[in-house]
């Protein structure tokens, strides 16, 4: 499974969660830390780790694939999963707004995901 198929389904299991404001920013052109970043933030230390869980149980039911590392799912602020060619970010808005993830990934391309939009589509 390739890198843009395992961010849509990243994606779409935040999306179903109620996560607020998902960007998909695809760095693969100008970094070589993975392909993708997924930024996007829950309004709760609960809902963030909900956020995460169901993106990393999703991953794994559809492509058999398990985080490299995972970090802040505890605390709930800033969790974060590695899977290498993608990155999952789930902030508070709080955490969001002081590291602006987005700003720093800035010459990426950034897409504002959408269920109805199939923007990554070729």
């Amino acid at each position: 499974m390739d890198s843009q198929a395992l961010i849509e389904i990243a994606a779409k299991a935040a999306d179903d969660l109620k996560a607020k404001n998902i960007k998909l920013i695809h760095i693969e052109l100008v970094s070589s830390i993975a392909d993708w970043i997924l930024v996007t933030e829950g309004l709760s230390d609960v809902q963030v780790r909900s956020i995460i869980k169901a993106i990393e149980d999703k991953i794994s039911d559809e492509a058999n694939i398990i985080p490299l590392r995972k970090e802040g799912i505890n605390e709930g602020k800033w969790a974060l999963l590695d899977y290498g060619e993608i990155i999952i970010n789930v902030f508070q808005p709080k955490e969001r707004y002081f590291y602006e993830l987005e700003s720093f990934w800035s010459n990426g391309k950034t897409y504002n995901y959408s269920d109805e939009l199939d923007y990554l589509q070729k």
